[in-house]
């Protein structure tokens, strides 16, 4: 099967990627999003470059998966990083080479910006699935955790 077609996404795109969003979390995590305040956050991205910004993979002019990615400023590095979020690939287009083509296509636009330290995601860490595949694209485990204040989404 040939590579998906990545391109930016737009306003038109809002309700599958809220939609990918909503399933995705779902899957991943057992979590019900509101699809209206994820609607709002999608929307917000779109129009806000300093936010960040969707790439959509599509295969025959239909979306198949999606990632966004926003920014981290690094004193420590003089730089941004790139953080890659809000992952979903059909399930039906897993293990076809859809997360790898945005992957590197977030590769290919942090490199040529000339500003950006690095790539970074996190994930959750009872998703090993994910966690395989980052890897073999050669990603490797933080030193970090995460920690947090969610006022938003209550566990």
């Amino acid at each position: 099967m040939s590579a998906p077609t990545i391109r930016r996404a737009g306003p038109g795109d809002a309700a599958v990627l809220r939609d990918f969003n909503v399933t995705m979390a779902a899957e991943t995590e057992g979590v019900a999003l509101d699809p209206d305040r994820v609607g709002r956050g999608v929307a917000g991205c779109l129009a806000d470059p300093a936010k960040g910004f969707y790439l959509v993979a599509e295969r025959d002019g239909a979306p198949v998966g999606q990632t966004m990615v926003t920014y981290e400023w690094s004193d420590w590095r003089d730089g941004t990083f790139f953080w890659i979020q809000s992952v979903y690939v059909r399930p039906e287009e897993r293990g076809q080479g859809v997360f790898r083509s945005l992957y590197e296509a977030v590769l290919a636009e942090a490199r040529a910006r000339g500003d950006v330290a690095g790539v970074r995601l996190y994930v959750h860490h009872d998703n090993a699935r994910a966690q395989a595949v980052y890897a073999a694209l050669g990603m490797a485990a933080a030193e970090y955790r995460m920690f947090e204040v969610d006022f938003v989404l209550a566990r």
